[in-house]
């Protein structure tokens, strides 16, 4: 959505050039056996961090119970020859005797209320009016936003939502709340969900929660992006946390670390693509939202680690824990070795770029050269995303199935998002449940 923000303005050249920085966080074995919970070595030469797991499975489960993947509308709309899967899963009661009183609350980046131009020019203004979206001073930025960006965007951004669109409302919203319903089916505390931009606010999540539980506790905030980025995952905790102390909240709030290396999102991450690498492919690319470069380096805590050299990401560095590029490549490093995809037949690029300055190589470019150098059949994924949306739905099934297919490919498969993959529920599970146990090695210090 943020290369549709400017796409095709030439006014916005100029701001362009300025750097206008917009950004947004063993698979082998049965499925019925959980592994250590601990998270994944990042290299041979980083430390690993240790964070041991363990989720016990219910000797009694309740009776199978069958959970919409995603809403067929929303993927054949946007993609048609997208397979989807109908998945039966077996929910494991998580929390059957809660220690306090807790609520869980995922935390989402948002949509608008319609594809209505007003509606998509009021998200606009919310999202990139964010100084953690476009990071520069408060006057600049509003000149930016209100009187260019947004003005020119609002109409053409409404009518790439409504390609997407679905009776139901917004994908992202529509998938959210299928991940709320999964989630509830597996916990017996109150789980609600909450967008950074657009509705459901937060305040109205917080209201519903106490409305449910009036002597609530805790909750527990899940920032759904497996990354840390400033637009992003830090964005969604600052702005949670300021709603908690201006509403004065009588609840504790906790936040869940990005899970970039936790061993059971990528087990989850893993059997969502291993069906995909049955079929004849010559290449699987792992297209991450893009940010810019100045964005890695202040959130770099060593302000001298991040960019300083092309071996960076994989140097030893306290950096990492906030570090987009390094914990992006840890994660395709540790799918590839559990998929065992040989090195030859997978790369890493960035999508939703503006301008220069931005992590490269950029996923528009290498959708039009890879035809040429011979990769004729491509499998594509967003590891960034875990619900489908407009950047994954539009821009990657869409835009960038026609980008390849026009450069001189045969075919194209994008993978879906985790949505409610059974597995991705049970990792979310899991960490709510160890946390009750008293394991805090998943929550945010």
């Amino acid at each position: 959505m943020y290369a549709k923000v400017v796409a095709g303005v030439p006014m916005l050249i100029f701001f362009l050039s300025l750097e206008c920085h917009l950004s947004s966080a063993s698979v082998n074995e049965p499925l019925t056996k959980r592994p250590d919970r601990s998270r994944m070595p990042e290299s041979k030469s980083a430390t690993p961090k240790a964070n041991p797991h363990h989720l016990k499975t219910n000797p009694h489960p309740p009776k199978t119970r069958l959970l919409q993947y995603c809403d067929r509308d929303i993927i054949f709309r946007a993609y048609p020859e997208l397979h989807l899967q109908i998945i039966m899963t077996t929910p494991t009661s998580i929390m059957t005797t809660p220690t306090s009183r807790r609520a869980i609350l995922l935390l989402n980046l948002g949509s608008p209320d319609s594809t209505a131009t007003k509606d998509v020019h009021r998200y606009l203004m919310e999202f990139l009016m964010d100084k953690r979206v476009i990071d520069y001073p408060y006057l600049f930025r509003k000149i930016l936003v209100g009187g260019i960006i947004v003005p020119f965007r609002a109409a053409k951004s409404a009518e790439a939502y409504q390609t997407i669109w679905t009776k139901e409302g917004s994908p992202l919203i529509v998938l959210t709340r299928q991940l709320q319903s999964a989630l509830q089916g597996q916990v017996d505390v109150p789980v609600e969900i909450a967008m950074r931009y657009g509705n459901p606010s937060m305040e109205a999540a917080c209201t519903r929660l106490l409305e449910k539980m009036p002597d609530l506790q805790e909750v527990i905030a899940i920032p759904l992006y497996p990354h840390y980025a400033m637009a992003s995952y830090e964005t969604a905790v600052e702005y949670a946390t300021t709603i908690h102390q201006k509403n004065k909240y009588p609840f504790r709030l906790s936040f869940i670390k990005p899970f970039y290396n936790e061993s059971h999102y990528l087990q989850a991450l893993g059997e969502q693509i291993r069906p995909y690498l049955a079929g004849d492919y010559d290449h699987i690319l792992f297209s991450y939202h893009g940010i810019p470069g100045r964005h890695i380096k202040k959130t770099d805590p060593t302000k001298s680690h991040c960019l300083g050299s092309a071996a960076c990401c994989s140097t030893p560095s306290p950096a990492h824990a906030t570090c987009y590029r390094h914990q992006c490549f840890t994660t395709t490093r540790e799918i590839v070795r559990l998929l065992n995809i040989p090195e030859e037949k997978y790369s890493n690029s960035f999508q939703s770029r503006l301008g220069k300055g931005w992590l490269e190589p950029f996923t528009d470019i290498r959708l039009e050269e890879m035809p040429k150098e011979g990769i004729k059949k491509l499998l594509i994924l967003c590891p960034a995303f875990v619900s489908d949306c407009l950047e994954t739905l539009e821009e990657i099934a869409i835009r960038g199935k026609e980008t390849f297919m026009k450069a001189g490919g045969e075919s194209y498969a994008m993978i879906p998002c985790l949505n409610t993959h059974p597995l991705w529920v049970q990792a979310l599970a899991g960490w709510i449940r160890d946390y009750a146990g008293g394991d805090t090695s998943m929550i945010l210090e």
